[in-house]
């Protein structure tokens, strides 16, 4: 038996026949007239195909049936399949916050630098301050000590006193220690008191290292009258010619460098009191 093709498209031949086989059914249709005509007749303007098509064996039923199984299943496995690639949502599926939203990205943690912040080669202590090289640390500087020609009254006293004081004015620029200048000063002095709150400043947020002086020759070494009691007794005024070197300073995060050699002249009264000689005074000069 042949089986049609399904939806078969009707042939001009096929046309043709279907007005004839119509007209021959309606003929007979009425030539038995009425009741006694059988049930099981074929409709009218039926089409043979058609009738073919459901007048099949049971075998072909069962393999139309597995057709359409068959391009049901392969619908249904790109749908699986597109959900699953994400291509398209599933059946029913409404969009979620989490699903459209931005994948938030974790911040992330500073990071803590294990080298130490550094300004013009100066590493940055935990208070704002450069911080001072060891190398030139202030413990690295010994405190003079005072020789015993200054232990005298007399006017080579005076002048090994004032050379020495020189040394404690150049100690405490390179270590903030201003307690040895203090010693040798005169509290009346305004020379002295004006060098330790100088020195006591630049040591509130800074330091110094690298001052130096050197006395070049003693231009003068003589005693010096009371006038009027202005000046104590026993005084002898010293006057050098030196040589400064003003090293390195520093303030906060700034830092001077100055090693130029600076000639000038400084001039100081030696008093002879308690048995020690004091600074009652002083003048730096060019």
């Amino acid at each position: 038996m042949t089986v049609p093709p399904l939806f078969d498209h009707l042939d001009t031949a096929d046309e043709d026949q279907l007005p004839r086989d119509t007209a021959s059914q309606d003929v007979g249709f009425e030539a038995s007239g009425g009741p006694g005509v059988d049930d099981d007749a074929h409709p009218a303007g039926t089409h043979p195909r058609l009738r073919a098509w459901l007048h099949v064996e049971p075998f072909y039923w069962t393999m139309r049936v597995v057709y359409v199984c068959l391009a049901a299943g392969a619908v249904f496995a790109v749908y699986i399949n597109g959900v699953a690639e994400g291509w398209w949502r599933a059946w029913g599926e409404k969009p979620s916050v989490a699903a459209t939203a931005p994948a938030a990205q974790p911040t992330p943690a500073p990071t803590v630098s294990s080298e130490a912040a550094m300004s013009g080669g100066y590493q940055i202590g935990p208070d704002g301050v450069l911080v001072r090289p060891a190398q030139y640390a202030a413990d690295t500087y010994t405190k003079p000590e005072l020789p015993e020609e200054a232990k005298e009254n007399t006017e080579r006293g005076a002048e090994a006193a004032a050379e020495h004081y020189l040394t404690l004015l150049i100690y405490s620029w390179n270590t903030g220690d201003t307690q040895p200048l203090a010693n040798m000063s005169d509290p009346s002095s305004n020379f002295a008191k004006n060098h330790i709150a100088n020195t006591q400043e630049m040591y509130t947020n800074g330091w110094s290292y690298g001052n130096s002086v050197t006395v070049q020759e003693v231009l003068r070494l003589e005693a010096v009258s009371s006038q009027d009691g202005t000046i104590p007794p026993n005084t002898v005024g010293v006057r050098f010619r030196v040589s400064a070197n003003n090293g390195t300073r520093c303030k906060g995060q700034s830092i001077i460098v100055d090693d130029s050699e600076h000639s000038s002249t400084i001039t100081l009264f030696m008093t002879w009191k308690d048995n020690r000689l004091f600074i009652i005074g002083g003048v730096v000069g060019v």
